[in-house]
């Protein structure tokens, strides 16, 4: 997922920054949302499928993730990089559906696998100000129940897991075109070019068992720094965005073994248009390269180029509340998790002045 942020976003961590807006100005639509919660998850879902049909025909998203075996993938995040007024906090709270295989190496054990993931998140964020420019910490917290079947070494597996993710936490610091500004200040701010970077580290606390292959915790740490650029035209922003995950090895994987990976370069592209009173849509484009695996000083085969396409709308629900509907689909996987998601996130915001 690859789970799970970015996003946050995957779990979109992006809507952290939503810019505020007058309870009286937005329509209520909570009680429809959460009547049709599932058909609408899966209604967005075949709707970015049709997305990436199309893209691939002409020319070719906290935040949800889960880690599989050999590989590790970011989440797709629109919106990482907006200013926010400081002061302010945000709890959130989402279910997404994964369901997909694994592309693997040829030496890869596991071979046609298939698995359906079903994440509940819980995240906070507070903005901040960081020396004059306007900042951000989360934390988030995905738990999943995890069931599938693959052949491993030929032979017929079945695995079913519940439990948590590896937990998140990042700090975020817009170091220009977006100062640090209280509500009042920040109702007259626009903005034109923002620069910003970020560094998350995951904790090795998750579910593990050295035993099996497919787990929800990967039993090391990561540091992802992050760096990405934000550029708005009137309604329309255009966000690129870098970074890199840099793994510690697990000396515990899979029967004892060791796993070093190398670094895994990720790239995100998001594309948002504000359609008025807080409501706003992004298309992202995420790509993945590197990443090689080698266990007990063999290398792997398993480098990997891998691209999704996501798609997100955000929806106000009154001064203090917002909801998000966000999905996403491999375009192509070399090696790694092969899925499709689609997913629903609460928001809720207080402090700061509100």
């Amino acid at each position: 997922m690859d789970a799970i942020y970015r996003g946050w976003d995957r779990w979109d961590k992006g809507a952290v920054s939503d810019k505020i807006v007058n309870s009286h100005q937005l329509p209520v639509i909570s009680e429809v949302i959460s009547k049709h919660l599932r058909v609408i998850a899966q209604s967005i879902l075949r709707a970015c499928r049709s997305v990436v049909k199309w893209s691939t025909a002409a020319l070719a998203v906290m935040v949800f993730q889960f880690m599989v075996c050999q590989a590790h993938s970011a989440d797709i995040e629109p919106r990482a990089y907006v200013n926010t007024p400081i002061g302010v906090n945000f709890l959130l709270g989402g279910w997404a559906y994964t369901s997909g295989g694994l592309s693997t190496a040829g030496s890869s054990p596991i071979k046609d696998a298939e698995l359906n993931i079903n994440t509940e998140v819980l995240a906070y964020a507070r903005s901040m100000d960081v020396w004059g420019a306007s900042g951000k910490f989360d934390v988030i917290l995905p738990y999943s129940q995890l069931s599938g079947s693959a052949k491993v070494n030929g032979q017929p597996r079945e695995r079913k897991v519940s439990g948590f993710h590896d937990p998140l936490f990042r700090f975020s610091v817009n170091f220009y075109g977006a100062p640090a500004l209280s509500l009042e200040k920040f109702a007259d701010y626009k903005q034109d070019l923002i620069i910003g970077a970020s560094v998350q580290v995951s904790a090795p606390l998750g579910q593990y068992d050295n035993e099996k292959l497919v787990n929800l915790g990967n039993n090391r740490w990561f540091i992802k720094p992050d760096i990405g650029i934000s550029k708005a035209w009137g309604p329309f922003t255009l966000e690129i965005s870098t970074g890199a995950f840099l793994f510690t090895d697990n000396n515990d994987y899979f029967g004892g073994k060791r796993l070093e990976q190398d670094p895994l370069l990720n790239t995100q592209v998001h594309a948002t248009y504000s359609l008025g009173r807080g409501i706003w849509a992004a298309l992202s484009w995420m790509y993945d390269y590197g990443g090689r695996t080698t266990v007990d000083g063999v290398r792997n085969n398993d480098s990997s180029s891998n691209s999704r396409l996501g798609a997100t709308l955000a929806v106000p629900v009154n001064r203090n509340n917002s909801i998000k509907l966000f999905a996403n689909t491999s375009i192509h996987t070399s090696a790694g998790t092969n899925y499709n998601l689609g997913g629903i996130l609460w928001q809720y915001r207080w402090g700061g002045g509100l």
